[in-house]
């Protein structure tokens, strides 16, 4: 059975640290495997959430998660960033740090979005060529998540899962399996998930991410804000068999409920470890869930965006 996971251990079960927790946290100290950090919430904090962070770090092994690495971008790589990024890893001891296969803005803006690149040889070779260089400057394995996507590239050539895991062999990184994040592409992009699972290197899948979304009907959004669906817990489900295990951890970040239901949510993945027995076949093609669209900024009166799923974009 497939385990090395780049040598790094599997933590168990975990949820994203979020500051609505802290006075639980800190009071009641939970017994929970791990948490994952927003490496960016806490690269420049001195102040309160610096202190929650120490706490947790001091107590619990914990994940330095980014957003704003940028791996995909045409920009130099931003090594005042990495400097910060680095000098924060150093100092609350992550057990790895992470980030996704995207780009975040160009022309040194950012868009504070994960954007999705052009899948083609070219995109394939500068990005192995960047992961390498981050790699060595932080003097630590990197590890990549697919991130969910709305649109795509006319010129891509390849399907996504391959050039996922062809980054990760030919840059000798991680990979952070997000197995919403499959189902959601997915069904935005008609393909297979449990193809796109079986693709990757299981060798290389350091953890997972779970979540609930939000279906608008024609498309799904990965909001983060709903409990996980049967249809996302059966394909991590597959993934847990074919990797024999790795970290998971629980991501709700928007009308997020109280600790103890979060951590309640993420339990559930113990029912899907039975990876001795043989698996049923998942249902055809993406299955329509009946949640209803809601905000995605809990209280900033901005909507979900509504993106074609059939929608193409093509870079000139």
């Amino acid at each position: 059975m497939t385990v090395p996971r780049l040598g790094l251990p599997n933590l168990g079960l975990g949820v994203g640290l979020r500051s609505i927790h802290y006075p639980h946290l800190l009071r009641e100290q939970p017994a929970v495997d791990w948490f994952e950090v927003i490496s960016e919430n806490y690269m420049d904090s001195r102040g309160r959430p610096r202190h929650v962070l120490d706490q947790i770090a001091s107590r619990y092994p914990v994940v330095m998660h980014g957003v704003s690495l940028s791996i995909g971008s045409t920009d130099p790589l931003d090594f005042e960033y990495l400097k910060r990024l680095k000098a924060l890893a150093t100092a609350i001891r992550p057990a790895w740090v992470s980030d996704h296969v995207c780009w975040t803005g160009v022309a040194g803006q950012n868009t504070h979005d994960l954007l999705p690149l052009p899948l083609t040889e070219g995109s394939l070779r500068h990005v192995v060529s960047r992961v390498r260089q981050v790699q060595d400057f932080l003097e630590r394995p990197l590890i990549l998540e697919n991130p969910s996507s709305y649109v795509g590239f006319r010129s891509s050539t390849m399907p996504e899962w391959e050039f996922i895991a062809r980054m990760a062999e030919e840059a000798d990184c991680g990979l952070l399996l997000d197995v919403n994040n499959v189902y959601v592409s997915a069904t935005n992009h008609e393909f297979d998930p449990e193809a796109f699972i079986r693709a990757l290197p299981a060798e290389r899948i350091v953890q997972f991410h779970i979540a609930g979304h939000t279906h608008c009907g024609t498309h799904i959004i990965d909001t983060h804000d709903h409990p996980v669906i049967d249809p996302v817990w059966n394909l991590y489900r597959l993934a847990h068999q074919l990797t024999g295990g790795a970290s998971t951890l629980l991501e709700w970040d928007a009308q997020i409920p109280p600790f103890e239901v979060v951590h309640a949510e993420v339990l559930k993945a113990k029912h899907y470890w039975a990876v001795s027995l043989d698996l049923p076949p998942l249902p055809d093609g993406p299955a329509v869930s009946s949640v209803p669209d809601v905000d995605i900024h809990e209280g900033s009166g901005r909507s979900i965006p509504q993106p074609l799923p059939s929608l193409l974009v093509e870079v000139q």
